[in-house]
């Protein structure tokens, strides 16, 4: 019977909060501290999950990531979060993240783990031998065209305004011209 009496409608009927608008309407997890109450420190952040960068304020204790909420202080959303941002806390807490370089050879079956210096140079070393195979100086007519063809760029919207700025001046510079991203749609 005492499992019935704590239900919050019967809580509120039996005790002597009869409009249900105190004691009797808040869960037993209210009295618990706050997860924010005990973090050691906060760090303001953009969320990561698309262009609008929304503000984020992460709390951390003990080097870990214990909560991750809307920033009040943030003009663009104003301590706001969808529920996506909300939910962000899980790219780096979850026990499923890749935290490795992985790595599958041409053919191959098996990944491997790379260190993150050895990758970065098999991609420099890839991107610019494309753009040396691919470079079109001039046309058939002589005219000036600088370009490789070779080399494309697609970014999605969780690359907000300034990457997006900075991925088109790389990709500039490399000689690509098939550059979008969907910032600009």
């Amino acid at each position: 019977m005492r499992e019935w009496l704590r239900w919050p409608v019967l809580r509120q009927l039996s005790g002597s909060d009869f409009l249900g608008r105190g004691r009797a309407a808040r869960s037993p997890s209210a009295d618990e501290p706050a997860r924010i109450e005990n973090a050691d420190s906060v760090v303001r952040s953009v969320c990561p999950y698309c262009a609008v960068g929304c503000g984020q304020r992460v709390f951390v204790r003990d080097g870990e990531v214990t909560q991750i909420e809307g920033d009040p202080d943030s003009p663009v959303s104003r301590g706001r979060l969808c529920p996506k941002g909300s939910a962000s806390r899980q790219l780096v807490t979850s026990p499923s993240r890749q935290t490795k370089v992985r790595y599958r050879r041409p053919h191959g079956t098996e990944w491997e783990d790379l260190d993150l210096d050895t990758a970065v140079d098999m991609i420099a070393d890839r991107v610019l031998a494309t753009r040396d195979e691919t470079w079109e100086q001039t046309d058939e007519q002589g005219s000036l065209l600088r370009r490789a063809m070779g080399i494309a760029s697609l970014g999605g919207a969780t690359l907000d305004n300034e990457e997006n700025y900075l991925m088109k001046k790389l990709y500039t510079a490399l000689g690509a011209i098939q550059v979008e991203n969907q910032a600009r749609i």
